[in-house]
């Protein structure tokens, strides 16, 4: 009985001393496991450049009022969690398959006499007016503007037009002014409708569901009328070299999105890495300044690793990442050099061809190089056209 005792007050002893448990401050019965933890946000490191912020958005995002499995609190909890600033609620315009569930969930609350239906309405006939189009659009933007308060995180307005033409074409409308004027029956139409209320159209996940990435005769049109703004250059793990030669070409900007629908740790958490975002460089992150980014183009799309953008913004975001000093020189005239990375991108990087190196998040390499040679860097996880990877010669 005696060493009973001893035993379970070591036993009580080590728990107080490892705080693996401790009681709670009313009910002095009870008792938590572990220390409660405070929100935490996973910061992801991105340069100033030229004098602007570096701001992290995702610029095409789903919840329950569509055809995403998570609510707006969560989505937006989420998103400030993941190191995000900035978020474009982008809801589907005619796809919202959760309506027939609430419309049963509702059918006791409806007036006497009333019907309730619902309108979604992507894999049927469309509609013939805007008029069957019976909720309220603008309500999924205001819920979020007043949860995103709290997080200090800035909404940008939209709504993703979604449709079949042809093959599939999706596209996000950005910096809406109201979501219901939207829809036409025709698609060119609502393109149309979101450029008449001063909104920026992306193209969504250009090569989804097609068979390559040309064209089709619709987007041919939408292109060459000019209702298209940007591309999304990476959508989730899709990646599009030849967006990027699309948006040189046609003057777009260029984007990474997550298209969230279940939970950012269902993809990326688990595998390690940090959810996809557009770094917009920006004055701050007020709709007016990151709206004046956006059309300046000083965006760069980031996936898994990956950077893509402009070769001028790609290089300075490199030169204000990583630097690179000299630290011995041996007989043989080889040199040390120490690269130094303070940046949340892990660089690939090969110098004058040889084998990859590996710079990576917040650290340093030691790198041989030969001060006769070349000494240019390729960047490897660096994209500025379908087939081009950035170079770059220290100064030393």
């Amino acid at each position: 009985m005696k060493k009973f005792v001893l035993l379970t007050l070591f036993a009580a002893a080590s728990l107080g001393a490892s705080a693996q448990y401790y009681q709670d401050a009313v009910n002095k019965d009870m008792l938590h496991i572990r220390q409660p933890r405070t929100k935490t946000r996973v910061e992801f490191n991105a340069p100033d450049i030229d004098g602007y912020k570096a701001f992290k958005a995702d610029l095409h995002t789903h919840t329950i009022y569509s055809d995403g499995h998570f609510s707006m609190e969560g989505r937006i909890e989420e998103a400030w969690r993941d190191g995000i600033d900035v978020m474009a609620v982008t809801e589907h315009l005619e796809y919202r398959p959760h309506e027939k569930t609430m419309v049963k969930y509702l059918k006791g609350y409806m007036p006497k006499g009333t019907k309730a239906q619902a309108y979604s309405f992507v894999s049927k006939n469309r509609p013939e007016s805007s008029d069957a189009i019976k909720v309220d659009f603008n309500v999924p933007v205001k819920e979020a503007c007043k949860i995103a308060k709290s997080f200090d995180m800035t909404i940008i307005p939209g709504i993703e037009i979604t449709r079949k033409e042809g093959l599939y074409s999706h596209f996000n409308a950005l910096f809406t002014s109201d979501n219901n004027t939207v829809y036409a029956p025709e698609t060119m139409q609502s393109l149309r409708n979101a450029k008449a209320q001063g909104a920026l159209v992306m193209h969504n996940h250009p090569g989804w569901r097609h068979f390559d990435m040309k064209l089709t005769k619709f987007e041919k049109e939408a292109y060459k009328e000019g209702l298209i703004d940007g591309i999304e250059i990476m959508n989730g793990t899709e990646f599009y070299p030849q967006a990027i030669t699309r948006a040189h070409k046609y003057g777009l900007f260029m984007a990474s999105c997550t298209d969230v629908h279940t939970t950012t740790a269902e993809r990326y958490s688990s595998m390690g890495a940090h959810r996809n975002m557009t770094l917009i460089f920006a004055k701050d992150k007020s709709l007016a300044s990151l709206r004046e980014a956006i059309e300046a183009h000083r965006t760069l799309a980031y996936s898994f690793g990956t950077l893509a953008g402009s070769e001028e913004l790609l290089r300075k975001f490199f030169v204000a990442s990583v630097t690179a000093r000299k630290t011995s020189t041996n007989s043989k005239g080889q040199a040390k050099l120490m690269l130094t990375n303070t940046s949340s991108v892990d660089w690939l990087i090969s110098l004058d061809g040889a084998n990859m190196i590996e710079l990576r998040r917040n650290s340093s390499v030691l790198v041989t190089w030969d001060p006769k040679g070349e000494n240019l860097f390729t960047v490897l996880n660096t994209w500025y056209d379908e087939d081009k990877h950035l170079t770059h010669k220290f100064d030393l």
